[in-house]
């Protein structure tokens, strides 16, 4: 083999592969940070008291209570997130901004949750807080969506996606179901939340064992 056979060989390996890996770790890692941010600037809300006793703490149960809230949903789409990507072989532009559409609702949930907690869980806050949580999922159903068209050939990757596709819509419906309920009480958002954080809870593992067999 001559070296003009391995120069065309080491490009098409490049290409077809490397530029994929790299693709797909840069995707992965930006996300990671934006996701790292988004937690740091929540657990920023959380004022330390001016006394030194359990009374002093009190006061903010409500702003600890819907940190942990988000912190939990958070690292739940972290989790996701992290197997979902496993099933790109190839980041279009698509992909890309269907990832930062994704990004740009999670990152509001600083605001939403400080908001929510600093108001002891009113119910325009528990109501933003959940049309926010919405967008959230309605935006990881867009992106499941860009990642399918990208893979319209692979029998293998579609039937993993489809199965997150309907998770996702049962998720968009209970948002919408707690944004209703919030104003006839709080609590019974919440419960929409639980039921949505459950279903979500471990990750879809039929990802790479399913792709482990492809």
């Amino acid at each position: 083999m001559d070296w003009g056979m391995c120069s065309v060989l080491f490009c098409y390996i490049w290409h077809t592969h490397f530029t994929k890996m790299i693709s797909k770790s840069r995707l992965e890692a930006f996300s990671d940070g934006v996701i790292a941010i988004i937690i740091t600037i929540m657990v920023l809300e959380l004022k330390i008291p001016h006394g030194a006793t359990f009374e002093s703490l009190e006061p903010l149960w409500p702003v600890f209570l819907s940190y942990i809230i988000s912190f939990i949903n958070i690292g739940i789409y972290w989790g996701n997130h992290h197997h979902l990507i496993h099933t790109v072989n190839h980041v279009s532009s698509k992909v890309i901004w269907a990832n930062m559409h994704l990004l740009f609702w999670l990152s509001l949930n600083p605001f939403a949750t400080a908001w929510m907690g600093e108001n002891h869980f009113a119910p325009v806050t528990v109501a933003v807080y959940a049309t926010l949580q919405n967008m959230s999922g309605l935006a990881y159903y867009i992106l499941l969506l860009a990642i399918k068209s990208g893979h319209k050939t692979n029998a293998v990757i579609l039937e993993v996606l489809e199965k997150q596709l309907r998770k996702g819509v049962i998720s968009l419906i209970a948002y919408c179901v707690a944004i209703g309920v919030a104003f006839i009480h709080p609590i019974l958002s919440a419960i929409c939340f639980i039921a949505v954080a459950i279903m979500w809870w471990i990750p879809d593992r039929n990802i790479e064992k399913t792709l482990g067999k492809d």
